[in-house]
C-alpha cells in the first residue's frame, strides 16, 4: 500500500489519515501527590487507561489506526501552536496551601505565563479556594447564629475573596482575548492556504516557460511551509486538496522529468532519515522523549516534504509505519503495567478513606478522644499522600473522596467543640451549686451523714465535665478549700479514735527519713534484698489512717530514687512497687479497694490492646514504604513500646487474681 494511496485521486475521495494531538495525551497526576520510590522517576504522557482485553490486542493492531492517531494529534496541535508550554508548568498541591497562598499562586499564574498554559492550574486553584471559603463561611454563619442573630440578616465580606475575584476575572479576560486572536489568526490563515491552492491549479494553465513555472510552484510550497495553523475541522479537506494538487503538478513536470526527480530524489533522502531516526527512537527506553519526537517526524513527512517516486513510495511507507507502530505498541504496554501498580494504589487509598469515615462516625464525646482521633487522621492523611498514582479515570473522583472524608471529619470535630463551649458554661452553674452544698455543710458535725454527701458532691464534680478555662481555677479552688475544711475536721476526729493509726503513721515517717541515708554497697543482688528487707519492715509497721494514707505515694517516690541508683529494670521496680500496695490495700478494711485497683487494671489491659491493633493496622498501610522510613520506625518503636506496658499490666493482674 502506498502512502498516498488514501489521498484524494478524483472528486470522490476517501478521506486522509487524521494526526493525532497531543492535547489527547495528558499527564498522569494524583493531586496532591508525594514521589515515592514506588512511583516512575520521569514523568510520561498517559492515555485512557489500557484494559486487559486491550492490552492482549496489541499485537493485532491495525498499523493504519496507528498513523491515524498520531495524525490526528498534529491536527490538533497546528490548530494552536502557542499552547506547546501547557505540560511544562509546575501543578502543586492546592490543597495544603491556605487561601491567602492560593490567591498568591493564581496572581503569579496569570502575570507571568500565558493564559492558555495555565487553565489546568487556575481551575484547581478556585476549586480548592471555593470550597475553603464555604468552610469559612460556615463558620462564620454558625458563629453569627450562636450569638443570637438571625439568619435571613447573616452576611459576610472578604477582602481576600475580593482580590480572588478580580485576579479571575483578568485571567478570564485575557483567555477570552487569547481566543478571539486565535479564531481569528485560523480564519486568515485558513484563506490564504486555500489561494495557495488555487494558485497551484492555474499553473497548470500558465503559458509561461516551464523553469519559470517550476519556481513559481517552489515559491508557493514555501509560503504553504509558513502560512500558520488553521482550523482542525478544515486541515483535513485542505491537506488532502493541497497533496492532490501537488501530485497533479508533478504528473504535469513529466515535460521536465529532470526538475521532478531531483525534487522526488531530495524528498527519498530525507524520508530515509526520518525512517533511520523513527528505527533508533523505537529502541529508545524514554518512552516520553520517543513518541514526542514520532509525532514531529510525522509532521515532517506529511507537510514539509513532497512525493517520491512511485517505485520508493509503498516501500518508504511500509518502513516508517513498522518504525512508529513498534513505538506505539511499547508505550502500550508500559501503560498497561503502570495501570496494573495504579489500581493497586487506588485499593490502598479507598481503604485509608474507609477508615477515615469510620473514625469521623465513632467521633468521641470527650477533648482526649478527639485528640487522639486527631493524631490518627493525620496518620492516615501522611500514608494517603504516600500511596502514589491511581488511574487517571478516577484521580478526581479519589481526590474528591478523600477531601471529603477528611473535611466530614473536621466539621464534627468542630461541631463538638462549638458545642463544648455551651456545654462548659452549663457545667459551671452545675458545679457553682455543688460548691454551695459544700460550704453550707463543711461544719457540720453530723460526719455519719455529712461525709456521704460530701462524697457524693466529690463524685459529681468529677462527672460534671469541663468549665470555661477562665474559672476554672478559681471555683475548683473553693470547692477543695470547702472540702478540706469538712475533711479536715473529719480526720482531726478520727485520729483521736486511731491513736494505733497514727502509730504506725509516725514510724514510717521515721523509716523514709532512714531510706534517704540507707547504706548501699553498690552490688545489685546485695542493694536489692536490702531494699526488700527494708520494704517488709514498713509492711510489718501496720496500716495507716485513710487520712494519711499518701505516706504510700511517699515511699514509692522514695523507692523510685533508690531503685535508679541500682540501674533496676523499670517492670521489675514497678513489680516490687505493687506488690508492697497490694498488701496495703488487702489489709484495708474497706475491699473496695482491692476491687478498684483490679477493674483498673483490666480497663488498662484493654486501652493497650487497643492502641497495639490500632498501630498494627496503620502499618499495613506501609506496605509499599520503605523500612527504614522514619514513620515506619517510629510505628515499630510504638507497638514495641506498648507490648512491654502489656506485659507488665497482666502480671499485675495476675498478682491481684492470686489474693483472691
Amino acid at each position: 500500500m502506498s502512502e498516498h494511496d488514501n489521498l484524494p485521486k478524483a472528486d470522490g475521495k476517501p478521506e486522509e489519515l487524521q494526526p493525532e494531538t497531543s492535547e489527547n495525551v495528558q499527564e498522569q497526576q494524583e493531586i496532591p501527590q508525594k514521589p515515592t520510590p514506588s512511583e516512575p522517576s520521569e514523568n510520561i504522557d498517559t492515555e485512557a487507561p489500557v484494559t486487559q482485553e486491550k492490552t492482549e490486542e496489541l499485537d493485532k493492531e491495525d498499523p493504519d489506526k496507528v498513523i491515524n492517531e498520531i495524525e490526528e494529534s498534529n491536527a490538533e496541535d497546528a490548530e494552536d501552536e502557542g499552547n506547546a508550554d501547557r505540560h511544562h508548568i509546575e501543578e502543586k498541591d492546592y490543597d495544603k496551601m491556605s487561601m491567602e497562598a492560593l490567591v498568591n499562586e493564581l496572581e503569579h499564574l496569570v502575570s507571568n505565563h500565558k493564559v492558555q498554559a495555565i487553565k489546568k492550574q487556575v481551575e484547581a486553584i478556585r476549586t480548592e479556594f471555593k470550597a475553603q471559603f464555604n468552610t469559612l463561611l460556615d463558620e462564620k454563619k454558625e458563629e453569627f447564629l450562636n450569638d443570637g442573630g438571625n439568619e435571613i440578616d447573616f452576611f459576610f465580606s472578604s477582602p481576600l475573596q475580593k482580590r480572588f475575584k478580580d485576579i479571575y476575572k483578568d485571567y478570564k479576560g485575557k483567555l477570552h482575548a487569547h481566543h478571539k486572536n486565535i479564531e481569528n489568526n485560523l480564519k486568515d490563515n485558513l484563506a490564504n492556504r486555500l489561494q495557495i491552492i488555487e494558485e497551484i491549479k492555474g499553473l497548470f494553465n500558465d503559458e509561461e516557460n516551464i523553469n519559470t513555472t517550476y519556481k513559481h510552484f517552489k515559491e508557493l510550497q514555501d509560503r504553504w511551509k509558513t502560512a500558520g495553523p488553521i482550523p482542525r475541522d478544515k486541515y483535513n479537506n485542505a491537506w488532502n486538496s493541497y497533496h492532490h494538487h501537488v501530485e497533479v503538478f508533478y504528473d504535469f513536470l513529466h515535460l521536465n522529468r529532470d526538475l521532478r526527480d531531483l525534487d522526488f530524489k531530495h524528498n527519498l533522502d530525507q524520508k530515509l532519515k526520518i525512517i533511520e531516526r523513527a528505527e533508533e527512537l523505537a529502541k529508545d527506553e524514554n518512552l516520553n522523549r520517543a513518541f514526542r519526537e514520532l509525532q514531529v517526524l510525522h509532521k515532517m513527512w506529511k507537510e514539509e516534504l513532497g512525493p517520491v517516486d512511485k517505485e520508493h513510495r509503498e516501500a518508504v511507507w511500509e518502513r516508517f509505519k513498522a518504525a512508529t507502530k513498534t513505538i506505539h505498541d511499547r508505550r502500550q504496554a508500559y501503560f498497561a503495567e503502570l495501570d496494573q501498580v495504579y489500581e493497586k494504589n487506588l485499593e490502598v487509598k479507598n481503604e485509608i478513606i474507609e477508615q477515615i469515615n469510620k473514625i469521623t462516625e465513632k467521633g468521641a464525646d470527650s477533648h482526649n478522644g478527639w485528640q487522639n482521633s486527631i493524631k490518627d487522621v493525620e496518620q492516615l492523611r501522611t500514608i494517603f499522600f504516600s500511596a502514589g498514582k491511581v488511574p487517571i479515570r478516577v484521580n478526581e473522583e479519589t481526590w474528591a473522596k478523600f477531601k471529603d472524608a477528611v473535611r466530614s471529619f473536621n466539621r464534627k470535630k468542630n461541631a463538638f467543640y462549638k458545642n463544648l463551649k455551651k456545654s462548659q458554661f452549663d457545667n459551671l452553674q452545675k458545679k457553682m451549686e455543688l460548691i454551695q452544698i459544700a460550704e453550707d455543710n463543711k461544719d457540720s458535725d453530723d460526719f455519719e451523714t455529712t461525709t456521704a454527701l460530701m462524697k457524693k458532691i466529690q463524685s459529681d464534680w468529677k462527672k460534671i465535665g469541663h468549665v470555661p478555662r477562665k474559672n476554672s481555677d478559681k471555683i475548683w479552688k473553693q470547692f477543695k478549700t470547702a472540702c478540706n475544711h469538712y475533711f479536715d475536721r473529719l480526720h482531726k476526729a478520727k485520729d483521736t479514735a486511731n491513736a494505733e493509726g497514727n502509730e504506725a503513721f509516725s514510724k514510717k515517717v521515721q523509716l523514709l527519713e532512714e531510706l534517704k541515708t540507707i547504706n548501699l554497697s553498690g552490688e545489685k543482688e546485695t542493694d536489692l534484698e536490702t531494699i526488700k528487707a527494708f520494704i517488709e519492715n514498713w509492711k510489718s509497721v501496720g496500716n495507716v489512717p485513710s487520712n494519711k494514707r499518701y505516706i504510700e505515694g511517699k515511699l514509692n517516690k522514695a523507692l523510685d530514687g533508690v531503685f535508679k541508683k541500682l540501674n533496676l529494670n523499670k517492670n521489675e521496680a514497678e513489680l516490687i512497687k505493687f506488690e508492697t500496695k497490694l498488701e496495703t490495700l488487702n489489709n484495708s478494711e474497706d475491699s473496695r479497694h482491692l476491687d478498684n485497683e483490679r477493674q483498673f487494671i483490666r480497663k488498662r489491659i484493654t486501652e493497650v490492646k487497643a492502641e497495639i491493633n490500632q498501630l498494627e493496622n496503620n502499618l499495613q498501610f506501609f506496605q509499599n514504604v520503605n523500612d527504614e522510613n522514619p514513620l515506619v520506625q517510629e510505628v515499630h518503636k510504638n507497638i514495641e513500646r506498648h507490648k512491654q506496658e502489656l506485659k507488665l499490666w497482666k502480671t499485675k493482674l495476675s498478682k491481684i487474681k492470686e489474693l483472691y
